[in-house]
């Protein structure tokens, strides 16, 4: 089991203060930074693009976990890489070749992640497992922050650690959606060692506090 790893996303934070979330995200001592972008096809939401994650990586030296919920994200991977992400994750149900874009995402000297939805199976990742350095659940629909944790995309947390165990791989298994304090433990238990979290952090009053928490 890996070290758990707490990735505040800045999806909830203000959009009017990037720079004051970065230095609260900072100053939590949490170690990565998570970016939802979202292009209004793949997910019903906009976000951003590479000039935000350009602008924030000139504010921090943490871990920025660049989250593609795009429609065909291997156009954008390089430029996301120019802009200065450290990881990338492109959707399972998002490219065909995805095994040929996770080889050029770690050819880029980053990290190289892949997501799925709700309704995917984790059996459809079973093959590009060997590629990976991070496998994302998402445990809610994505396009919006501050939904409720879907209790059943935690068995599919359970199945990909049995297939990691089994493959003897050390991939990372990361959760997404409606993680708190309370859902947090039942991920990890599951066996999520990253924990990508929102509202729940940008509203904590003892931001320092709950990372410790959370990754003890």
């Amino acid at each position: 089991m890996n070290e758990t790893i707490v990735s505040p996303s800045i999806l909830s934070a203000d959009f009017s203060d990037f720079g004051g979330a970065v230095r609260e995200i900072e100053a939590s001592g949490a170690p990565y930074l998570h970016m939802d972008v979202m292009d209004g096809s793949f997910v019903p939401n906009l976000t951003f693009g590479p000039p935000l994650v350009r602008a924030i990586r000139k504010k921090t030296k943490v871990f920025l976990d660049v989250h593609l919920m795009i429609v065909q994200p291997s156009r954008f991977i390089n430029e996301f890489a120019r802009a200065g992400a450290d990881g990338i994750t492109i959707h399972y149900e998002a490219e065909v070749h995805s095994q040929k874009y996770l080889t050029e995402i770690r050819g880029l000297g980053l990290k190289a992640g892949v997501a799925i939805v709700p309704a995917t199976p984790v059996s459809a990742l079973e093959e590009l497992l060997p590629f990976i350095d991070m496998a994302l659940i998402m445990t809610v629909n994505p396009g919006f922050g501050g939904q409720e944790l879907i209790p059943e995309c935690l068995e599919k947390v359970k199945k990909l650690a049995e297939m990691r165990e089994a493959a003897g791989l050390n991939f990372r298994i990361s959760v997404d959606g409606g993680i708190n304090e309370k859902t947090a433990e039942i991920a990890k238990k599951a066996g999520a060692d990253t924990l990508v979290i929102g509202s729940a952090f940008f509203s904590n009053p003892d931001k320092q506090g709950l990372i410790k928490r959370l990754q003890c």
